[in-house]
């Protein structure tokens, strides 16, 4: 005998104490009814977000910046560019692009290149030419 989900799911939510069996189940017990679809699964996604909101004492705190996010001291080399002696690795990559956009250095023809002046050589290991992908690998080394 082969029961949907669906019913069997209204019968388990039905019967309170008895243990389930098949004898139990009565042809009114098991009628599919359209304007009850109820899911267990609905029923217990419910019954979770209930219980995850009704604690009102929890406070969120904001955790300290961790991996990229922290501030990290760099080489002299990178504070001339970026101008601070402890930054970010995700503050440093954005203002080295705006770095390069302020002094127009990346090549007219192919923007993904740069075109290094003696700032960004001291960098960028005394390329010439640095392609974008490239910029996050060649700072690593001036995070100390």
């Amino acid at each position: 005998m082969a029961l949907s989900s669906g019913i069997f799911s209204i019968t388990f939510l039905c019967v309170d104490t008895a243990p389930l069996r098949i004898s139990m189940l009565s042809p009114s017990s098991l009628r599919l009814s359209p304007n009850h679809p109820t899911n267990l699964r609905m029923v217990r996604a419910v019954t979770s977000a209930a219980a995850a909101s009704s604690d009102p004492t929890t406070t969120t705190k904001t955790r300290e910046p961790r991996g990229i996010m922290k501030p990290r001291p760099v080489s002299q080399a990178m504070q001339d560019v970026v101008g601070v002696p402890e930054i970010p690795r995700t503050q440093a990559l954005k203002r080295i692009w705006a770095y390069i956009k302020e002094h127009d250095l990346q090549d007219p023809q192919n923007k993904r290149d740069i075109l290094c002046d003696e700032k960004l050589k001291k960098i960028f290991e005394g390329k010439e030419r640095v392609g974008f992908l490239e910029i996050a690998k060649l700072i690593g080394p001036h995070f100390l």
